[in-house]
């Protein structure tokens, strides 16, 4: 029968893991360290699959410094990024999505700036009521009850 109560020495070459005090430099499957390179490392600056850090570079990073495919924090660069301030090779920037609105309510036929146009549009169209459509009024109580 096995002593349960017997311990372990550690040595200070095994990998650091989330039980285990942090390292300056921690290379491995769970790192724990100020820096941190392996597949799910924790940290200052942290380098691997799923970082998370105050720095964290990798394929999902989580942190206050984010450069990664899929980014969570306050600042994030990468593909998918969500945080404060993100940058992205599809995140628009606040001109385009100005000039994206502009030309969204100047192209759509059945938006009106008033709702008394709305109205009058509706009666043309046989519908009854209006409704909000972010700036604009569009003709009929709901969507697609213009028939």
């Amino acid at each position: 029968m096995a002593n349960l109560n017997s311990s372990s020495e550690t040595t200070s070459n095994e990998p650091a893991h989330c039980g285990s005090k942090p390292k300056k430099i921690a290379i491995g499957i769970a790192p724990l360290g100020f820096i941190s390179i392996g597949i799910v490392p924790m940290g200052i600056i942290t380098i691997g699959v799923v970082p998370m850090g105050v720095v964290s570079l990798g394929v999902v990073a989580m942190g206050v410094i984010n450069a990664s495919i899929v980014g969570m924090g306050i600042f994030s660069a990468g593909i998918t990024t969500m945080g404060i301030k993100v940058w992205s090779p599809t995140t628009p920037t606040v001109l385009e999505q100005t000039e994206n609105e502009r030309s969204l309510e100047l192209n759509n036929i059945f938006a009106y700036p008033s709702k008394s146009e709305a109205e009058q549009e509706a009666k043309k169209m046989g519908c009854i009521g209006v409704h909000k459509m972010g700036k604009l009024w569009m003709p009929c109580a709901t969507h697609g009850t213009s028939e």
